[in-house]
């Protein structure tokens, strides 16, 4: 089977008026429809870059991506993004917000609709649909602008660091919570993440890239025994320390480049 994302010797450097700066050096990996991936790597070594890449804001110097077998340009794949930031309108209530993308795609139909409203009622947003965000948990807000990408049906979810303006406990509870909703809605999606527990709750395996300008140190396949493999499930988990230590060790020796 034709993976649905592949990138191939991926390079990107930022230019200034005080030079170039190397950010990504001959990233490649691929990734098949459903898969859930989580990238992990030191602060600043281009993590975020590489998902702007992948949506199509910024462009490879060298190298390419494919979407379903097509160049990036060429293809019609849906690429969703989930920012750090819930970024909800205030002025517009939950339900206003979550068709939002609709309404600019000029996608507002019927049938879209009722789409909307059934996925505010399946992740527990009903009763508030006609609530502003300021009246909402952090929880619940990214809750809803998970349902705001969603309701656009895309292939592929990207996700820069979703959870990380959450306190501690509310994140563990919105991370599960996501991590089985993507799963259900069986959506191929990449986590960047600078929390290592999180990254392995949620990835089927973690690419763990070097100091920048990054490459691809290690791929580490998360293989749990569980009779319900569930982001929370995992934390609990024996395997859990060893791929913590493992992931942990290549980090820090990067630390150390």
């Amino acid at each position: 089977m034709e993976p649905i994302l592949e990138l191939k010797q991926i390079q990107y450097s930022y230019h200034t008026k005080d030079g170039e700066t190397k950010a990504l050096s001959d990233i490649s990996f691929s990734l098949k429809e459903g898969e859930f991936v989580s990238i992990v790597g030191p602060s600043g070594c281009g993590k975020s870059t590489l998902l702007s890449l992948i949506s199509g804001l910024i462009a490879p110097e060298n190298g390419s991506i494919r979407l379903n077998g097509k160049p990036l340009k060429e293809s019609t794949t849906n690429v969703g993004y989930m920012l750090q930031k819930d970024h909800l309108f205030e002025w517009r209530t939950i339900y206003h917000n979550v068709i939002l993308g609709l309404e600019i795609q000029h996608m507002m139909t019927a049938k879209t609709h009722a789409h909307a409203l059934s996925l505010l009622d399946t992740y527990g947003l009903s009763q508030f649909k006609d609530a502003r965000p300021s009246e909402l948990s952090g929880g619940m807000r990214q809750r809803a602008a998970l349902v705001r990408t969603l309701v656009l049906e895309p292939d592929i979810l990207l996700l820069d660091e979703p959870f990380s303006a959450l306190d501690y406990q509310t994140r563990l509870t919105v991370g599960d919570d996501i991590g089985q909703i993507i799963r259900s809605e069986k959506k191929t999606a990449i986590l960047v993440t600078h929390d290592l527990s999180e990254a392995i709750s949620l990835g089927d395996r973690i690419i763990i890239l070097s100091n920048r300008p990054a490459y691809i140190k290690q791929t580490v396949p998360m293989i749990f025994s569980l009779e319900k493999d569930t982001p929370l499930n995992r934390r609990n988990a024996p395997e859990f320390k060893t791929y913590f230590n493992l992931i942990w060790k290549e980090l820090n020796d990067h630390a150390a480049e």
